[in-house]
């Protein structure tokens, strides 16, 4: 077996020269397609069976759920208080704040995040989040379709769906909302 990879050029039989040459046409096609598509960058971490997002413009950090100190006598979403960067910041239960939600085990990372106001506060996850691109066209498609703050997405081909959630609308609607049309 040669160590150096034969070109195109090389290729003497017609079937296997006309099949790279379509493969090689289809994958042109994608690029070309795809460069004037914009996406949106989001977080995205299980919770519970589902699939949720958060946009990476408002991630903060991610940080050990052990740095939340418990406070006495707080309303249900409110997991405890920490200090981040000199501030001390609410610690909530995202679960609660979607309204009920059960994760699949416990969390144990917290993501600190920007509300949409300006203020930061830390949400609890089962899991580091990892990095995903959304189109922006189904993202504003899907936003215009509901009123609350869980935007379903439809992803690979409308099999999966990204429940994205809109910081500013979860934080505006209070505790308990989930989606409200």
């Amino acid at each position: 077996m040669s160590a150096n990879p034969r070109g195109p050029e090389e290729i003497q039989d017609p079937e296997i020269r006309s099949l790279l040459d379509e493969r090689a046409t289809r994958l042109r096609g994608r690029v070309e397609g795809t460069a004037d598509e914009t996406v949106i960058m989001v977080a995205e971490f299980p919770l519970g069976e589902e699939r949720y997002a958060l946009p990476l413009d408002s991630l903060r950090a991610a940080l050990p759920l052990r740095l939340v100190t418990p406070v006495a006598l707080s309303q249900p979403h409110v997991i405890g208080v920490l200090r981040y960067q000199g501030f001390v910041l609410s610690a909530l239960s995202l679960a609660a704040l979607l309204g009920g939600h059960g994760w699949r085990q416990d969390p144990a990372v917290l993501l600190v995040v920007e509300r949409g106001d300006g203020e930061l506060c830390a949400l609890d996850c089962e899991a580091i989040p990892r990095p995903l691109s959304l189109p922006t066209v189904a993202v504003e498609a899907a936003r215009a379709q509901t009123e609350g703050p869980v935007i379903e997405v439809p992803v690979q081909n409308n099999r999966q769906i990204i429940h994205l959630i809109d910081l500013p609308r979860l934080f505006a609607r209070g505790a308990g909302a989930r989606n409200a049309g």
